[in-house]
């Protein structure tokens, strides 16, 4: 029978509980588990697609189309798998399905509750997700913490699934923060023992408490969380911060996590090989020299926002056995002129994707100087798009060329709305969503990366290069490499002459693994890597 191991969070939110989930997804599949993971998240919203990325950092998109938390890039990376939209369960599914299903008349003569009704939706996606992976293991983060009036629901309907499921077949994992006090110079338990209380009173006696600090965790601080919280000693597990997330598997192996989990949910498996994640810790750790890149884009100012796009270039330095320098450029300040110098430094620029027309101008500015310098260029959806308007602009000589959704009046609508999304009233899980197929030509930069003919890659826009003006940038040398099926929708496009400028409709991002790389990420890097080192740009007169 599936085992379902819930993971909750106590004291304070982004403490780590969707890393340690991924982690501990890894360490079972090290044995030789299958794993599916979910996160649960309690906000009202159908998912978080229409968020600002302020408000929730990423969106990551699932190869089905679901608009999903940045954690399941998370689950995705360390676990190696691909994901689907039964992995992300939010309030507003949850409840617009109970509410439908009322409107029908399902519960016809019933008045409906929280209790049954909510909680039996909740835990008819869990055994859904089961069912549909066939895994071994299905991991399940609530997000929040324990104490949120949101998150109940999700929470009683972990607490039910242990009579649903049974005993030998549930798991509760709860992750909690020590804070330091700096005054005293220690770490407190206090914290901790007030939300596994709150546990308790909702009906969940955590079975393991992973214990989060700055600082290194003394043996008689784990034996105190052990008798006040009622785990056994070992099921106290240090986990301190760390400079590196990939160290995190290392890390809580060390500590018996593994082989406790294993333990208590009667798993037969095989011994546990970390080979990868030894071999990643070590080329994080002693890297043979190191690259600068600038990434810019609008929402610099919550790191977060460009997770995933950090995440790649990370692996992608990996591959290659060096450094990222990584400099976060905001595209308000290059408009202002001051951030110049920023790019300059870089070996390479990558520009990721985003919304609306704030900043823009910054990076038509960004795609300018790339192309002129001659310093490797990446861009992710927005990205592709803005160095095209910036080759029609200046190259093409199309004084105003633009984006629709930045200028409607346009005289060049370079880039414009997809047919289908015309008429579009619906603003949630509307857009271009998932994995397309793609051709790409031979010969190009995108076809000698991949080494392939033929991808496949996930979307999440609404806008595409308008094919009235294909021919003529052909003409003056920018190569559309990476073609819809039908050839109606430009996927890849790279500059001629250049040596590396490469723009992608899609977000490659999302397909990057910290043991594999994303092709067009590791040739980037590549590209990035063979430029002239910092400082020895000429200065940026634009």
């Amino acid at each position: 029978m599936v085992k379902y191991i819930f993971v909750t969070g106590g004291v304070v939110s982004s403490v780590g509980k969707g890393i340690a989930a991924a982690s501990l997804g890894a360490l079972l599949k090290a044995r030789g588990l299958s794993v599916a993971v979910a996160k649960l998240d309690p906000y009202l919203n159908v998912d978080p697609g229409t968020m600002s990325p302020y408000q929730h950092g990423e969106v990551f998109v699932t190869s089905d189309g679901a608009e999903t938390d940045l954690d399941l890039g998370n689950y995705e990376r360390f676990i190696d798998t691909e994901l689907s939209r039964d992995s992300s369960i939010t309030s507003g599914q949850v409840y617009a399905t109970v509410i439908d299903k009322e409107r029908r008349g399902d519960f016809l003569g019933g008045t409906i509750q929280v209790v049954p009704h909510v909680t039996s939706e909740i835990k008819s996606r869990f055994k859904k997700l089961a069912e549909k992976s066939g895994a071994d293991v299905v991991i399940i983060e609530i997000g929040g913490t324990v104490g949120d009036i949101e998150g109940q629901p999700f929470l009683e309907a972990a607490r039910q699934m242990r009579n649903d499921a049974g005993k030998d077949n549930t798991l509760y994992i709860h992750v909690t923060l020590l804070p330091y006090i700096a005054t005293t110079k220690e770490l407190k338990t206090k914290p901790t023992q007030h939300s596994v209380g709150e546990l308790r009173r909702i009906g969940i006696q955590p079975d393991i408490i992973i214990c989060r600090a700055d600082y290194p965790i003394a043996q008689s601080l784990r034996d105190k969380v052990s008798l006040f919280c009622d785990v056994e000693p070992e099921a106290a597990i240090p986990l301190v911060t760390t400079q590196f997330v990939y160290e995190v598997p290392l890390l809580l192996e060390e500590s018996g996590l593994g082989d406790l989990v294993t333990r208590k949910l009667n798993l037969a498996t095989t011994k546990a090989d970390l080979t990868k994640w030894q071999e990643i810790d070590a080329r994080l750790k002693e890297p043979e020299g190191s690259v600068n890149i600038a990434l810019v884009g609008k929402y610099t100012e919550l790191a977060d926002a460009y997770y995933s796009v950090r995440e790649a270039l990370l692996h992608a330095c990996l591959y290659h056995d060096i450094h990222l320098n990584l400099e976060l450029v905001n595209t308000e300040e290059l408009e202002e002129g001051k951030s110049d110098h920023l790019l300059s430094q870089a070996q390479g620029i990558i520009v990721p994707g985003g919304f609306g027309s704030r900043g823009i101008e910054g990076m038509i500015k960004t795609a300018h100087y790339a192309r002129e310098k001659k310093i490797p260029y990446f861009g992710l959806c927005l990205g592709m798009q803005v160095m095209i308007i910036e080759f029609c602009r200046n190259v093409l000589g199309l004084e105003g060329a633009n984006s629709t959704e930045f200028n409607p009046q346009t005289p060049y609508p370079v880039i414009d709305l997809m047919e289908d999304q015309r008429g579009q009233k619906q603003m949630g899980g509307t857009m271009r969503l998932g994995a397309y197929p793609c051709h790409l030509v031979a010969g190009t930069k995108a076809a000698q990366a991949y080494g392939k003919d033929i991808i496949s890659e996930r979307h999440r826009h609404r806008y595409e290069v308008n094919n009235a003006y294909r021919e003529i940038m052909e003409k003056n040398g920018m190569i559309m490499s990476g073609l819809s099926p039908d050839g109606m929708l430009v996927e890849i496009c790279e500059l001629k002459d250049h040596p590396w400028m490469v723009g992608c409709q899609f977000h490659a991002e999302f397909g990057s693994r910290p043991f594999r790389p994303h092709p067009l990420f590791a040739a980037f890097i590549a590209a990035a890597r063979a430029t002239l080192r910092e400082g020895a740009q000429p200065t940026l007169p634009l």
